[in-house]
């Protein structure tokens, strides 16, 4: 039986096998927090600091040094113990720059160079094939409704009183959507087997998800919502084709519970995680035409050294790349060791105005879309063998959205009464996904063959965040207003 005692503001648990102390990490001259800091518990053990410079970790002995290393800033060994006396506050010292000194000592680095060598050198430093890793991934989704339009047409044998209820109750619903707070939290650890780039396995250990079912307000989920209130007003004892423009969409939709029950499972489909997974893993390899390969197109971007200094004891070059061409939408920061041209780190954005996917049938099909943010960082780390494996990344996307979208109620029977009934979306949407890779080994072809993936994993429903539920896992320290989420 573990014995566990908690203080405030910062969660600390002691218990008899291990211990779990939460902390923040700040520049010492700005106070402002350090984000993507490398904590390492042991040489290929560890954790990364979150957005807001929060990590965790778990230990046994309090006097193990742990060590904090960080791009600009100085390597920094300390114990537990000493984290404890500086209330749980700890300041990193930024390194001096040395990127005159270095080109003072040596012949000045050309940009393009390094990343030519960061080319040829890719099949010496990384390797995806055949790898076990042991992961931790998080999803944050936030989606902001800016209006919101429902509109009855024509509704043939239908009262005028059943109108006006059936309007009133559209009208309660559009508010409660336009002024909800629409958030959604998912977590899951698990192992990682890869073939190659298109083919992993997933094993999912524990999942969880916070998410206050009143404010599930997914486009079809409004859709079902309006359905489902209009339905009430019509003879429910019958039932309906449903059409939007020219696609049926259900042939017999009725009110029966059992055609609109909560949806109340406890399990997530296996492959839906598998495939989100995969696609942030693609983001930090180097295959053709992949997301860093084209980043390191020489044909589409221009380079140039931004500073040079020293990342966990390695030599490393800052080199900023912009778009040479129109095609080329990104701009951002590569981090390049001197000795072997490893890329340790890569921070990216949209460049000015530039943007991805835009679809604009807003006429045709009543759909607008645009997606207008695409940031994120990709963080290596060396292993025992030379050679880089992934172990962080974050891609946060946003996009607009416009829906309009006509509907219509066919009853089934001989007379056919029709309901028409239109409705228009627009709004943002927002999404966080962040991977933190904790271990990994190396696999051979009947290793990957031997794993089993299953179709379906049991997931745990939050109303709140509860920190007991990953003690002793290792994983990202969520965020503050994941701390605070709390569903009406």
């Amino acid at each position: 039986m573990k014995l566990k005692i908690t203080f405030l503001p910062l969660l600390v648990t002691f218990s008899v096998f291990s211990q779990n102390i939460t902390a923040k990490l700040i520049d010492q001259n700005t106070k402002e927090p350090i984000p993507y800091a490398n904590i390492k518990t042991g040489p290929y053990n560890g954790v990364i600091s979150n957005d807001e410079g929060f990590f965790t970790i778990t230990f046994e002995d309090d006097t193990k040094p742990i060590t904090i290393s960080c791009m600009g800033y100085n390597n920094l060994t300390i114990k537990v113990n000493d984290i404890k006396k500086l209330n749980f506050i700890i300041e990193l010292q930024q390194a001096i720059n040395q990127l005159d000194e270095v080109f003072i000592s040596t012949r000045t680095p050309n940009a393009d160079s390094i990343i030519a060598r960061v080319k040829a050198k890719l099949s010496n430093n990384y390797n995806f094939n055949l790898q076990q890793y042991n992961i931790f991934k998080r999803s944050t989704n936030h989606v902001n409704f800016k209006s919101l339009e429902f509109e009855i047409d024509k509704a043939s044998h239908v009262k005028k009183k059943q109108l006006e209820g059936v309007n009133k109750s559209l009208i309660q619903l559009a508010n409660q959507v336009k002024h909800s707070n629409m958030v959604q939290f998912t977590d899951f650890k698990g192992t990682v087997y890869t073939l190659h780039k298109d083919s992993i396995k997933l094993k999912v250990e524990k999942a969880t998800e916070l998410l206050d079912a009143k404010n599930d307000f997914s486009i079809d989920n409004i859709q079902e919502k309006m359905q489902h209130i209009i339905l009430r007003y019509l003879d429910t004892t019958k039932t309906y084709k449903i059409k939007t423009g020219l696609f049926k969409i259900e042939d017999s939709l009725s009110l029966k519970d059992e055609d609109f029950r909560e949806n109340n499972t406890n399990e997530f489909t296996v492959s839906y995680l598998n495939n989100s997974t995969k696609s942030l893993l693609k983001l930090s390899q180097f295959y053709k035409n992949s997301f860093l390969d084209n980043i390191l197109n020489s044909n589409l971007y221009n380079y140039n050294i931004d500073d040079i200094g020293y990342n966990n004891e390695e030599l490393t070059y800052v080199i900023t790349f912009t778009p040479r061409k129109g095609k080329a939408k990104y701009t951002g920061k590569l981090y390049v060791t001197d000795d072997n041209y490893a890329i340790t780190r890569a921070d990216y954005n949209y460049y000015k105005n530039r943007h991805g996917q835009k679809v604009n049938l807003r006429l045709i099909l009543g759909v607008k879309y645009i997606e207008n943010i695409s940031e994120g960082t990709i963080i290596f780390e060396k292993d025992s063998s030379n050679l880089y494996h992934p172990k962080y990344i974050k891609q946060s996307s946003g996009s607009y959205f416009y829906v309009s979208r006509p509907l219509k109620f066919i009853e089934n029977s001989n007379e056919g009464y029709k309901v028409n009934f239109d409705f228009k979306i627009e709004g943002d949407n927002a999404t966080k996904e962040e991977l933190l890779i904790t271990g990994h080994n190396t696999l051979t072809v009947l290793d990957f063959k031997a794993e089993q993936q299953v179709k379906k994993t049991p997931v745990i429903k939050l109303n709140a965040y509860e920190k007991t539920i990953w003690d002793d896992e290792g994983i990202l320290e969520p965020s503050l207003e994941m701390k605070s989420f709390k569903s009406e």
